[in-house]
């Protein structure tokens, strides 16, 4: 079964993805970051490669023909990951291919509307028997 973690505290998504991801790459997963559109894959693209000056992620859009040696993709659509590994949603809604993959890492942003849809999808992995592990995040 998936394991489901949820991040909170942090009121920047994308850098916390960053962040997350980050600490992924260097533990050794491979992670697929899904964003519901392009223009929100290209923002976390270009964040990739500039939020952090000693850390480099090797990342990827679904679909280079690099996608199944680098630890990092990016998708709109989430079909044919390169791995299971370790989703990264940044979508407002669950993505409906979740459970093909071992962890799913939800972030919950601190505008209203970030809150909303981040507590409808917990109680939606919740109804279903997910067990959900909460990380409360600082940003010292």
């Amino acid at each position: 079964m998936t394991e489901i973690d949820f991040y909170s505290g942090e009121g920047d998504r994308l850098h916390t993805a960053c962040r997350l991801v980050a600490t992924a790459a260097r533990k050794g997963f491979k992670v697929m970051i899904y964003a519901p559109d392009m223009t929100t894959v290209e923002q976390i693209d270009k964040l990739l490669w500039t939020f952090s000056a000693i850390d480099f992620i090797p990342h990827c859009k679904a679909g280079d023909k690099l996608a199944e040696f680098t630890p990092v993709i990016l998708s709109d659509s989430g079909r044919n990951p390169p791995h299971d590994d370790v989703l990264l949603n940044l979508g407002p809604e669950n993505p409906p291919f979740f459970s093909r993959f071992r962890r799913l890492i939800e972030i919950a942003g601190n505008t209203d509307e970030d809150t909303r849809a981040a507590r409808k999808r917990y109680r939606f992995y919740q109804d279903r028997g997910y067990e959900i592990r909460h990380h409360r995040l600082s940003s010292v």
